[in-house]
């Protein structure tokens, strides 16, 4: 006989007209008794899913991130107000592109709906606080229509930004090169 004796009788077994016993295929080094890869198992613990969005696991990075964005928001509202109030025509738009630029710019860094609220949020709780004047009765504002514009333009940005869709991706990122 050889030394692959299972082998040789199934084949003859076949041909002869007997019926092979019918074998489950194994892998090679498969252990008796012990289920497949392939078969479920029924006596594991169900999994719970990963949360996704809000119901994640905080990243301490990334609160790190909206913190700082939020700083941020704080700083480009204080320079907007300056801005804004020096140089009237040009200075109301340097302050919302300014703003644009932050609540996109977070949009696109964290890839997330919060990453343009973070700093939008600086940016209104600076706003505000600047609002409120002083007990003289002056404010940071230099007049109602460049306050009006700031706040509606400054606003309508963060909403746009914080409810764009989908953040555009790259096509490099892809591995596709050119147009």
């Amino acid at each position: 006989m050889s030394g692959n004796s299972g082998k040789g009788r199934d084949r003859a077994g076949a041909r002869g007209g007997e019926a092979a016993p019918a074998k489950a295929a194994r892998p090679k080094g498969a252990r008796s008794g012990v289920p497949s890869s392939n078969a479920p198992r029924t006596n594991a613990p169900p999994r719970v899913p990963e949360g996704t969005g809000l119901t994640a696991r905080p990243n301490p990075a990334r609160i790190a991130a909206y913190f700082g964005l939020a700083v941020l928001g704080a700083l480009v509202a204080l320079a907007g107000t300056l801005v804004q109030a020096a140089w009237f025509p040009g200075g109301l738009i340097i302050a919302l592109a300014g703003a644009a630029g932050l609540f996109y710019g977070g949009r696109i860094l964290t890839g997330t709906q919060i990453g343009a609220l973070a700093p939008a949020v600086g940016w209104f709780i600076t706003v505000f606080l600047l609002l409120s004047g002083r007990p003289e009765g002056d404010y940071v504002f230099g007049d109602e229509l460049g306050l009006v514009l700031f706040m509606l333009g400054g606003t309508a940005v963060a909403v746009m930004c914080a409810t764009t869709s989908k953040v555009p991706q790259s096509a490099t990122r892809n591995g596709r090169s050119g147009i």
